[in-house]
């Protein structure tokens, strides 16, 4: 966990480290302008990085599968996400699935370690939350059955 934390602190700390100057400063002596060690990111995916490449979503939605993900939701998820746009520790969920493929959330259950090391929307949402997702251990069906509920929690049917 730590060396996680220091992976993700390490960035900060070169930003920091290289200065950065005043850009309207008079560059014309013997010293090159500065540029960034920092890679531009690859263009995101918005399927997410993981093994889930294709979702069928269920049309009415499936009540079985909307109550298992209710259950797993209250027993893993309900601490640091909330059902409303408010975020907790982790953003909520209001208006996910609109926002993001399904692809993209299975993925971001199932592979969370990955998603946030390498997507760049997980790790924009890393940058506001601060805190890592932990992975949850869930199945794919467990994964697909939270979908089944957020589809519900945003109006689905």
């Amino acid at each position: 966990m730590k060396k996680k934390l220091i992976l993700c602190l390490l960035p900060l700390g070169l930003l920091t480290a290289c200065g950065g100057g005043d850009e309207t400063a008079d560059n014309s002596g013997d010293k090159p302008a500065a540029q960034s060690m920092i890679e531009e990111d690859a263009p995101a995916d918005p399927k997410g990085i993981g093994e889930v490449k294709h979702v069928e979503l269920n049309s009415p939605l499936n009540e079985e599968m909307v109550n298992k993900g209710r259950e797993i939701y209250d027993l893993k998820c309900s601490a640091c996400h909330k059902l409303t746009d408010m975020r907790v520790v982790g953003p909520g969920w209001k208006g996910i699935t609109d926002r993001r493929t399904p692809e993209w959330i299975m993925n971001m259950t199932l592979n969370v370690d990955v998603m946030l090391e390498e997507d760049p929307a997980a790790r924009e949402m890393l940058k506001e939350c601060l805190v890592r997702m932990p992975n949850q251990n869930l199945t794919q069906q467990d994964a697909r059955d939270v979908l089944e509920f957020m589809l519900k929690n945003d109006g689905k049917s």
